[in-house]
């Protein structure tokens, strides 16, 4: 599986053998914040990880990126509640 950051769809996409999983965004370089608005996943792959895995990807994408999030989903935001090591990203 490879993240890929659809910018002309202010996405990233995952995909999977169930259907591809994304994270609806809104970039704002000039504050150095990345806004996650929306997570969704295949029916076909709920319950199988591929949310959190796909939020990982992400948010190892904008740690790389230099950017701190705002995670208006709340699926995005309680899987960085639950990951001490993420909690650094938060704008």
């Amino acid at each position: 599986m490879s993240l890929t950051d659809n910018r002309t769809a202010s996405r990233y996409e995952l995909p999977s053998e169930n259907g591809l999983g994304f994270i609806d965004y809104r970039l704002d370089e000039a504050a150095g914040r990345i806004v996650l608005i929306h997570a969704e996943v295949p029916a076909a792959a709920k319950g199988r990880g591929l949310g959190r895995a796909l939020v990982a990807a992400v948010l190892d994408d904008v740690r790389a990126r230099g950017l701190k999030v705002v995670p208006r989903c709340g699926f995005v935001a309680a899987v960085m509640n639950r990951e001490p090591g993420w909690r650094d990203l938060l704008a």
